[in-house]
């Protein structure tokens, strides 16, 4: 997942500031309302984290990054904190292994949370009594904590797919409706604008915005519906070997990868588990929780390609921004798209045949932030847009998630493109 940024042009006033922190904050045990006790300690993956390891998690960022320089005395902090909730900062000193995670019964649900509570009253103290780059640096830790809103329901829905009761953890639910029939826009190419640029937040791979050059291209209106994967799925997609990527056909034969991430096939067709609990699957909806791998063979089986991120991102320029949906609404699963229009960012992010890779002229941030992105490029692939699990308001269309191509448990879908 993303982990280095920039607070760059931030814009928002000390007031503004501080209502985002706080609301930002709250939303993050909003996530958690459904939950039992006992499933705040649940890692049911070594992908996967506990809730209140993401809860503890997010408040050290502030601690660590913030407090530590800006609050010097009468800080109560237990320093073991330092060690069991720090993610992978090296240069911080040594740190859990993720798989442990699961181990850390202390401290207790009830002491994580009043680290929270203690952590947020004194960064709005020192917000108060400061400016300029400590809220640069509020901003990255808003930023940071959303990331983790996204990872925790992701986390959360894994580990109930792995209950043997297979539970809810949410009560709301997209509305239908009829999906368009798929469809194309057209794309003259030529040289455009990639990245960021300095206007707002952004993470630090999305820049220095630079110049690209493009063939001509098509991309789909909409993305892969779960109707059209299950086409696929029937024309015998995952028995055909000359649609695979070689390290895609040898995951498929090593997981036993049969149909998407979250389905069970029955008598009468497919289901699959959501955060409403198992459902039928429908066939209206975007395939989600795909791996790259997959997506790159359904396009093949098509004819067709996965857009590049920089065909993706000069493509969304035209596209309807607010018809996608987000945290925001509160289902945590993507939604039909209708009408024949250029759908957005929202649903699902979207894998791209595009490696995670530095544009040119970048540079790491330095000190231990600079861990965070600059150390990853290598082995992933980019996904481009939002989910139904990304908060709209941290969404924009130079945001470059990234993955390792055989991963699922994310909210990863896929359009389609062509070379003109």
């Amino acid at each position: 997942m993303l982990m280095s940024q920039r607070a760059a042009g931030n814009h928002h006033n000390g007031k503004g500031l501080q209502e985002r922190f706080i609301s930002v904050r709250e939303n993050t045990l909003k996530i958690c309302t459904n939950l039992e006790r006992d499933d705040y300690m649940v890692q049911s993956t070594v992908d996967t984290s506990p809730p209140k390891w993401h809860l503890a998690h997010t408040t050290w960022f502030f601690d660590r990054f913030i407090l530590r320089d800006f609050l010097k005395a009468n800080h109560p902090v237990d320093l073991v904190y330092d060690r069991i909730f720090n993610s992978y900062y090296h240069s911080l000193g040594t740190f859990l292994d993720k798989s442990k995670r699961m181990m850390l019964s202390r401290p207790s649900l009830e002491e994580v949370l009043k680290y929270r509570k203690i952590t947020e009253e004194r960064i709005l103290d020192v917000m108060e009594k400061h400016d300029g780059e400590l809220h640069n640096l509020v901003e990255i830790g808003i930023n940071h904590e959303q990331q983790h809103q996204e990872l925790l329901i992701m986390d959360i829905k894994e580990n109930m797919f792995n209950s043997p009761y297979r539970p809810s953890f949410s009560t709301k639910r997209p509305s239908g409706g009829k999906v368009s029939p798929l469809t194309w826009q057209n794309f003259e190419g030529g040289l455009v604008d990639i990245g960021h640029d300095g206007n707002g937040f952004s993470f630090d791979n999305e820049l220095p915005r630079h110049k690209e050059y493009l063939q001509p291209y098509r991309i789909s209106r909409r993305l892969v519906t779960n109707g059209e994967y299950i086409e696929f799925i029937h024309d015998r997609g995952y028995s055909r070997p000359e649609l695979w990527l070689s390290e895609g056909w040898d995951a498929v034969k090593a997981h036993g990868w049969r149909m998407p991430h979250y389905w069970v096939e029955n008598m009468d067709g497919f289901s699959f588990f959501t955060p409403n609990g198992m459902e039928r699957v429908r066939p209206e909806e975007p395939v989600c929780h795909v791996s790259f791998f997959e997506a790159d063979a359904f396009a093949r089986w098509k004819g067709c390609s996965l857009p590049s991120e920089f065909q993706w991102e000069n493509a969304m320029i035209s596209s309807s921004h607010d018809d996608g949906n987000f945290f925001d609404d509160g289902t945590y699963h993507p939604a039909v798209q209708q009408g024949d229009i250029l759908h957005g960012p929202g649903g699902c992010w979207e894998w791209t045949a595009s490696s995670y890779a530095p544009y040119p002229g970048y540079k790491p941030l330095e000190g231990a932030v600079g861990e965070y992105n600059g150390k990853f490029m290598s082995g992933k692939m980019v996904l481009r847009g939002a989910s139904a699990a990304t908060p709209k308001d941290h969404a924009r269309l130079t945001y470059r998630n990234f993955y390792h191509p055989e991963s699922r448990w994310q909210y990863s879908g896929f359009r389609l493109a062509e070379v003109l």
